[in-house]
């Protein structure tokens, strides 16, 4: 009994006074919440808790210069949060990512590690918070309702910033496969029927086209992010920061993060509105939506192969089955699919917790985090594995995409100019009805020459703007009036 007693401590809030682990960094109300909010076994996002660390650097050291507090308690605070930045006591953040009081508690957690944290640098022990208190000297000047959505944005343009980039490399390696298959004649499809000729290049190229789209929103975007209510505190009124403090964090929080962030002119809009938040996570589900689309193409077109399309091959990275032998899955196309699955049903979490904010707060900015940092970390891996691990590999199959070319119909949409609609259309039955070419057909019924006919089948003539072979048709006529 004498041993457990000497490895707790004794913690006081409004609430009455309860026993805190003695080495733990957090304190009574981080120990609450982990109690009250137990619902996921998922603690707070990495990238937001360092987003609140930066942001409680930049007030200790904006207080250091305002001489708000004791120097050697600001100094303190700032190497504690030097500390966490850097990767240490990451296990004192333990309140699930899940919880009520709009971030309340992430945010009192913080404060409690880093208080505890900055006394023992002060000589003092863990949880005295007559040295360094998490209240009078972590969180002066702040609110959780200033402090968690700044930290919000700060950690969303990081991660906006990385997806653009993964985005590029995407962009880049759909446009090489452009390139690649610009000589690769193939069938194009609608509603999954034959419909027209195509350039296998000319696919990529319109992937690179959405993908390029994605690329250039999200880059938009982070100008609303940069957008803070940082000295606001908790309505946006400003009260208990001064005028001084306010315009002078921003200054830090911009040295420290290296963004172009800049204090609202209205900080209660940011407060309580969390629409800048709803239009990044449905620019992340439009960017999901061509991520979906693009993969399930490839696999697709890369079905079979024997008994689908086999018109790709996607690169083999692990074997398909453990019952079919040689078997081999196109994952990293699934992967790509099922995490924009999931960045999609996200985008419904952020508006739905938006919208259910209430007069000066939102209390489901909880929610509103995890979604959004969710989806960004997820969207930049599975954009990033989708274009080194599948697109940069793979190969066209130029004999079966010929194949499947010549043995349909689609080229007889290439006489409608020269033979009218109704004759082409039958030359169109024909051919599928006798099992041969749209070529054979015309050449066997002496409706066109073999050489004109060539000019007008010619696969750059079919796949580009504009009637297949006119010039050869003018003269006809021409010959015709004569």
């Amino acid at each position: 009994m004498m041993e457990n007693r000497q490895s707790v401590r004794m913690e006081q809030d409004a609430l009455g006074a309860r026993e805190i682990p003695k080495a733990a960094y957090y304190g009574i109300h981080t120990a609450r919440a982990m109690e009250n909010f137990a619902v996921s076994g998922r603690t707070v996002n990495p990238r937001l808790l360092q987003g609140i660390v930066t942001v409680k650097k930049a007030a200790a050291l904006t207080h250091l210069k305002l001489n708000t507090y004791p120097g050697a308690v600001a100094q303190a605070v700032v190497q504690a949060c030097d500390e966490i930045l850097e990767g240490a006591y990451r296990e004192e953040f333990t309140v699930d990512a899940f919880q009520g009081g709009a971030g309340t508690s992430t945010n009192m957690n913080v404060n409690e590690v880093i208080a505890s944290r900055a006394a023992e640098l002060l000589g003092g022990e863990r949880g005295d918070y007559s040295l360094v208190h998490p209240l009078d000297h972590v969180n002066c000047g702040q609110s959780t309702n200033d402090v968690y959505p700044t930290a919000l944005r700060i950690a969303a343009i990081g991660q906006v910033r990385a997806l653009s980039k993964a985005c590029a490399v995407l962009q880049e390696a759909l446009q090489e496969k452009e390139a690649e298959f610009a000589d690769v004649l193939k069938l194009g499809r609608t509603e999954l029927m034959d419909a027209l000729p195509m350039m296998a290049g000319q696919g990529f190229g319109a992937y690179a086209k959405a993908v390029a789209r994605d690329r250039w929103r999200l880059y938009k975007v982070e100008e609303r992010l940069r957008e803070m209510n940082i000295g606001g505190t908790a309505i946006g009124t400003g009260l208990n920061a001064p005028v001084k403090y306010s315009f002078l964090i921003t200054e830090v929080l911009q040295e420290l993060t290296g963004y172009g962030l800049a204090r609202s002119e209205y900080p209660m809009d940011p407060t309580q509105n969390m629409d800048v938040f709803v239009e990044v996570s449905g620019l992340l589900k439009a960017a999901a939506v061509n991520l979906l689309k693009i993969s399930g193409d490839l696999r697709l077109l890369a079905s079979g192969p024997a008994g689908g399309f086999g018109e790709l091959e996607l690169p083999a990275v692990q074997a398909g089955s453990s019952i079919m032998p040689g078997k081999v899955n196109p994952v990293i196309a699934e992967l790509a699919g099922l995490v924009a699955m999931r960045v999609i049903a996200n985008d419904t979490a952020v508006t739905l917790a938006a919208a259910g904010g209430q007069l000066e707060l939102n209390a489901f900015m909880p929610l509103i985090a995890d979604a959004l940092l969710e989806s960004l970390e997820m969207l930049t891996n599975a954009v990033t594995l989708f274009a080194e691990r599948c697109v940069q590999g793979i190969v066209i199959c130029a004999d079966r995409c010929r194949e499947h070319v010549l043995n349909s119909q689609v080229l007889a949409a290439a006489l409608i100019h020269h033979l009218g609609y109704e004759t082409s259309a039958e030359i169109a039955k024909q051919a599928s009805r006798e099992g041969k070419t749209v070529q054979q057909v015309v050449l066997e019924a002496k409706l066109l020459p073999a050489e004109e006919l060539e000019r007008i089948l010619n696969p750059y003539q079919v796949t580009r703007p504009g009637v297949p072979g006119q010039g050869a048709a003018i003269q006809r006529e021409k010959e015709g009036r004569l």
